[in-house]
């Protein structure tokens, strides 16, 4: 249990978040313009869906019962956003092969942070599944866009960017980014409480 916990702390947004933020610094540094909005644009579609799907399930209850799907999990979809295109930067430069397996290895990470997800009782598997899906998208097409750009240089400086995120960020306080979304979701639906899971089991009762 501690090793699922370990790597779902490593989805979290205190450590996603910065490293998503390092990318677009990496590429603002290396003056490539338009690949850092496509990332910020990727991104910032990829967690606005996650936030979007669980305001609705929390101010409305709008879900998918039959798979207990509540809204896209945000540590998967960042996971699967932010690991791929940190390793293929990180190896742009590299020959095809490395950088191929660097970006297969942040895929990797990426899918084991989800299934942690799950071990730790915090998502449902459809959550999950879906999440690390619409990060992978997000990856999938940043990649291919920046396959096709010659201008990558500072590849190393990404790592510099990284590595004290991910000794540092692990060990400061949680971002309370779930409280603000059922903040925003009871403001924007007037409700006094959320709607949870347990609204599928007692189909009666009311937030």
């Amino acid at each position: 249990m501690m090793w699922w916990h370990g790597l779902s702390v490593v989805g979290s947004l205190a450590v996603t978040g910065p490293i998503g933020v390092a990318i677009a610094v990496w590429l603002m540094a290396g003056k490539s313009w338009r690949l850092t909005a496509a990332w910020v644009v990727l991104f910032g579609v990829g967690m606005a869906l996650v936030v979007v799907t669980k305001i609705a399930f929390i101010g409305w209850g709008v879900g998918v019962e039959s798979v207990e799907f509540s809204g896209f999990s945000g540590h998967a979809m960042r996971a699967a956003a932010v690991f791929p295109v940190a390793c293929f930067l990180v190896f742009r430069s590299s020959p095809v092969p490395a950088r191929q397996l660097a970006t297969l290895a942040g895929v990797l990470l990426a899918v084991l942070i989800a299934m942690s997800r799950v071990y730790v009782l915090a998502h449902s598997v459809s959550e999950v599944i879906t999440g690390c899906l619409l990060g992978l998208a997000v990856a999938a097409v940043f990649i291919w866009y920046a396959s096709t750009e010659h201008h990558l240089a500072l590849s190393r400086v990404l790592v510099v960017l990284c590595i004290p995120i991910l000794l540092v960020a692990p060990r400061v306080e949680p971002v309370p980014a779930e409280m603000w979304i059922t903040q925003a979701a009871l403001f924007l639906s007037g409700h006094d409480k959320p709607y949870t899971r347990a609204i599928w089991r007692e189909p009666n009762r009311e937030p």
